[in-house]
């Protein structure tokens, strides 16, 4: 008799305390659980195996990555429904998951490992980032951990993010298109900067060159773009050079700490702090700020977590930290405000983009599904599943108002205390 899929879910809701709130389809065609919405697909048995020897997200994962499980229907409705169990669960609601202490939860885990099949389980997937040594954000670490987010092709990142090749959030307005918003975002930052002919600009993390390149192009600025990956650096340049700007703009493959030619009128920060840490962000913003001349302006953009009732308690997200942004960190956004003014800025300016990050990631998810076998054949079918799933489940989580994404304008504000910003700020007009 098939019946795996009402075993699990029996046994899920034994050990979660409180209905599974998705439709279960197991390896032997059986199916159990709500009649509507979308459907996890238990493709195979090992990944009971996964999950039981790493419960929660990163056993999912692991066999999400593998193609264990799948989803038949809408990947987002899903993951809405799952949230509550993977990221929001009050851990007084409900049953505490505790095997050692309660005989029913032993009970099920035991029930739950006759069904998985021996053990052990299969090694992890070979996309995941194996264990890192050392001290967090050394030089050497920091390489690596960028290395492996965004040395995985330029052609794929092309079929994802587009030709606009912009890795951070888009500002949209009703009807526009991918390539427009983030053409806006672009402008929207060289404004809040007051870009002019001349000026020099540091563009930090500077991706595949689009700040660089609309800086220089739009503005007249002089640019100095720095990025870790060898991969982006080399895309850069070819861009720049087809642009006729290589008078203008410079890609270097650099640490933010090795920057010593300030000063600059200028600085963006576009979706950079988030590889810097907590331990190093004081230092990052010290670095930034020394590099700018008196009076010049910090537009740091950056993705911001809710705070924590115990910030000790706070860790990395497993899934991210294992296969997307390996020693990645958020911060709330409060801390990073602080932490800008103690290293002397003046900010001036916070701006909150949070639905236009998830608006920007379901567009990003659209071009990686419309092309899933190119995608597969520039990378692995695992690391396409990967970022279907990471982009799909960060917009869900921008959605939810779990994290969100600002823009903060800074300044080294000069002794006397004049800004140089006008009365009204927001305004942003092109005579900013």
């Amino acid at each position: 008799m098939a019946d795996a899929a009402l075993r699990l879910t029996a046994l899920a809701e034994e050990m979660l305390g409180s209905p599974l709130p998705v439709r279960l389809r197991a390896w032997d065609g059986s199916e159990a659980g709500p009649a509507d919405g979308p459907v996890l697909v238990i493709k195979h048995r090992r990944a009971l195996r996964r999950i039981l020897w790493r419960p929660g997200e990163l056993g999912l994962v692991r066999a999400w990555v593998a193609g264990e499980i799948d989803v038949e229907g809408d990947l987002y409705a899903l993951l809405d429904r799952l949230a509550g169990l993977l990221w929001e669960r009050d851990p007084g609601e409900g049953r505490r998951v505790h095997p050692l202490r309660d005989p029913k939860l032993r009970a099920a885990a035991r029930a739950l490992l006759r069904i998985a099949g021996p053990f052990p389980p299969p090694p992890p997937p070979a996309e995941e980032m194996r264990r890192r040594h050392g001290r967090l954000h050394t030089r050497r670490r920091d390489e690596q951990a960028i290395s492996h987010h965004y040395d995985v092709g330029n052609d794929f990142y092309a079929l994802v993010l587009g030709p606009s090749m912009v890795y951070s959030c888009a500002v949209w307005t009703d009807g526009g298109t991918l390539e427009d918003a983030q053409r806006d975002k672009l402008d929207l930052i060289a404004r809040k900067l007051a870009l002019k002919p001349g000026d020099r600009l540091l563009d930090v993390g500077c991706g595949w060159g689009s700040m660089a390149i609309h800086a220089a192009r739009e503005y007249g600025a002089e640019v100095v773009g720095i990025t870790l990956s060898r991969e982006q650096a080399a895309f850069a340049r070819k861009r720049i050079a087809d642009e006729g700007l290589t008078d203008r703009v410079e890609i270097r493959v650099q640490d933010y700490r090795d920057v010593k030619d300030g000063p600059y009128d200028a600085i963006s920060s576009i979706g950079m702090a988030e590889h810097v840490g907590t331990e190093r962000y004081r230092e990052y913003a010290d670095d930034l700020y020394a590099l700018l001349k008196p009076g010049g302006r910090l537009l740091n953009h950056q993705i911001s977590r809710r705070p924590e009732r115990d910030e000790d308690a706070y860790h990395v997200d497993a899934f991210i930290d294992a296969y997307v942004f390996p020693d990645g960190e958020l911060a709330p956004m409060g801390r990073t405000l602080t932490t800008l003014e103690a290293a002397g800025f003046e900010v001036r300016d916070v701006e909150a983009l949070r639905e236009h990050y998830a608006l920007t990631l379901r567009r990003w998810v659209a071009n990686l599904e419309a092309h899933w076998s190119r995608a597969v054949r520039l990378t692995s079918p695992g690391r396409a599943r990967i970022w279907r799933l990471y982009m799909a489940a960060s917009a869900v989580s921008f959605e939810r108002n779990r994290i969100g994404v600002n823009q903060f304008l800074a300044v080294r504000t000069p002794e006397p205390g004049t800004s140089g910003l006008p009365l009204r700020p927001r305004q942003w007009t092109e005579e900013v």
